[in-house]
C-alpha cells in the first residue's frame, strides 16, 4: 500500500482550498477512503487543482493532552533554605503528597520547579519564589503507540516541525521539558482552542481525564476562537552559550529513590558548599545545571559528569551507547515567557541536520543538548543562522 512508504504525506497542492467544498460535497468525497483511514491511521487532505479535487492520505501522530494543570516557579538560590522540606517531601515522599507531576531543575541563577497543583499546594508564598502567572498544560506526542524515544534523532527534533514551528506561527509560547522518556511540550491553558485548530491536521488530539483519554473534537473548541490572521513576527536571535561541560541523560528506579538520598540532596542543596578535601574546578567556564523530574511514576535526572561521579553507577541507567551530550544555552538576559519562536529558532536548524536535541526550559534561559559528536556542526550552524540576515 502506498501509505506504508508514506509515514507523513503532505498536502497536494500549494494552496489548500477546502474551504471551497459544501460540507456535503467534502464527505462525499471522503467516504471511500474512510475505511483505509482507520486502517493506518491516517487523515485525508483535500484540495482544489484547475483539473479537479486533489487528494491526499497521510499519516498521523497522536498528540496527547495530559491530565496536570502546571504552575512554573522559581526559587532563588539564597531562598532555597526556606523550601528545603517540601522539595524534599515532593521528591522522595512520594506517598505524603499528591503530586504527580515535578521537575526541579538548578542553573547558575536559581531554581526552577514546575510542578502540578497539588505539588504547589506545598509551596508557601515568599518572597524567594516567583510564579508564573499562568497555568501550564503538558502536550505529548505519541508515535506508534509510543512516547517518541526512537533510536533516530531523538526529542525536540522529532516534534519541531510538526509542533514547534506551527505553534510558533500562531504566537504560542511554549515551555519545552524534555526528560529521559520523553518530551513535553507545554502551553498555557488559555491557548489550548489555538493549539489543538493549529494541530488538529497533523495529530489525532486526546484529552486525558482521569486516566481515560477521548478524542477532542474540533468543535469543542471552535467556541470564541479566531484565527490568528497576522504575520508572525520575526523571532528575537538570542545569543547562546555552549559551556564545556559534558551531560548525561539519565533514569534510575524509583523505588530505589531512598539508597541515593544522601547523594541527591547533596547534589541539589549544597552542590555550591565547598567540599572537603575538593581541588578547585579546573574549568571556571563550566556552569551549573543539574535537572530532576519525577512525573508519573518515571523519574528522569540530567547533569554533568562531575556530579555523575557522586552517584553509584549500578543504579543509574541511560542508553545502551552512554551518550554524552553538550549544552547549547539559550539567551544573553532573562527570556521571559511571552516571546514566541525561541525553541523553533534552535529546533529547526537541528531538525533540518537530524541532530537529536532534548530541550529544558526554566525561568530565566532555554537549554538544548545535542550530542557532543555533533556540536562542531551544531556550533558552526548556529554561528551561520545569525549571520543570515532576517527575512
Amino acid at each position: 500500500m502506498v501509505l506504508q512508504t508514506l509515514p507523513q504525506y503532505l498536502c497536494i497542492g500549494d494552496v489548500d482550498m477546502r474551504c471551497l467544498l459544501s460540507n456535503a460535497q467534502e464527505a462525499l468525497i471522503q467516504t471511500p477512503f474512510k475505511h483505509l483511514c482507520k486502517l493506518y491511521n491516517a487523515k485525508i487532505r483535500l484540495s482544489l487543482t484547475k483539473y479537479g479535487v486533489s487528494i491526499a492520505l497521510f499519516r498521523t501522530m497522536d498528540l496527547h493532552i495530559l491530565d496536570h494543570r502546571l504552575r512554573v516557579t522559581s526559587i532563588c538560590k539564597n531562598g532555597l533554605v526556606n523550601f528545603t522540606h517540601p522539595l524534599i517531601k515532593l521528591i522522595f515522599l512520594r506517598k505524603r503528597t499528591r503530586c504527580k507531576f515535578f521537575s526541579l531543575t538548578e542553573t547558575p541563577e536559581n531554581f526552577t520547579v514546575v510542578l502540578d497543583e497539588e505539588g504547589f499546594k506545598e509551596l508557601q508564598p515568599s518572597e524567594h519564589l516567583q510564579v508564573e502567572s499562568s497555568v501550564w498544560l503538558p502536550l505529548n506526542v505519541i508515535s506508534n503507540g509510543n512516547a517518541s524515544n526512537s533510536s533516530q534523532a531523538v526529542g525536540v527534533t522529532k516534534i519541531a516541525k510538526s509542533v514547534i514551528a506551527p505553534l510558533a506561527q500562531q504566537h504560542v509560547s511554549v515551555f519545552m521539558l524534555s526528560t529521559y522518556q520523553t518530551d513535553f511540550i507545554l502551553v498555557r491553558e488559555k491557548d489550548l482552542a489555538v493549539v489543538i485548530h493549529t494541530l488538529e491536521e497533523e495529530f489525532n488530539i486526546y484529552r486525558e481525564v482521569g486516566g481515560e483519554y477521548s478524542a477532542v473534537l474540533s468543535q469543542d473548541v471552535r467556541n470564541g476562537f479566531q484565527k490568528n490572521g497576522k504575520e508572525a513576527p520575526q523571532p528575537t536571535v538570542h545569543p547562546v552559550l555552549i559551556p564545556p561541560n559534558q551531560f548525561c541523560v539519565m533514569s534510575l528506579d524509583p523505588d530505589t529513590l531512598p539508597a541515593i538520598a544522601t547523594t541527591l540532596i547533596d547534589a541539589l542543596f549544597y552542590s555550591s558548599s565547598p567540599k572537603e578535601g575538593a581541588l578547585p574546578s579546573q574549568d571556571l567556564d563550566c556552569i551549573k545545571f543539574f535537572s530532576f523530574s519525577l512525573i508519573d511514576g518515571y523519574v528522569s535526572l540530567v547533569m554533568d559528569t562531575e556530579a555523575q561521579r557522586q552517584f553509584p553507577a549500578d543504579l543509574l541507567f541511560t542508553s545502551s551507547s552512554g551518550e554524552l551530550w553538550r549544552m547549547v544555552r539559550i539567551g544573553g538576559q532573562p527570556l521571559g515567557f511571552d516571546e514566541c519562536g525561541i525553541v523553533a529558532q534552535i529546533s529547526q536548524p537541528l531538525a533540518d541536520s537530524d541532530i537529536s536535541a532534548y530541550y529544558i526550559s526554566t525561568f530565566s534561559f532555554d537549554h538544548a543538548l545535542v550530542p557532543e559528536e555533533d556540536i562542531v556542526s551544531v556550533t558552526e550552524m548556529l554561528q551561520q543562522h545569525r549571520k543570515e540576515p532576517a527575512c
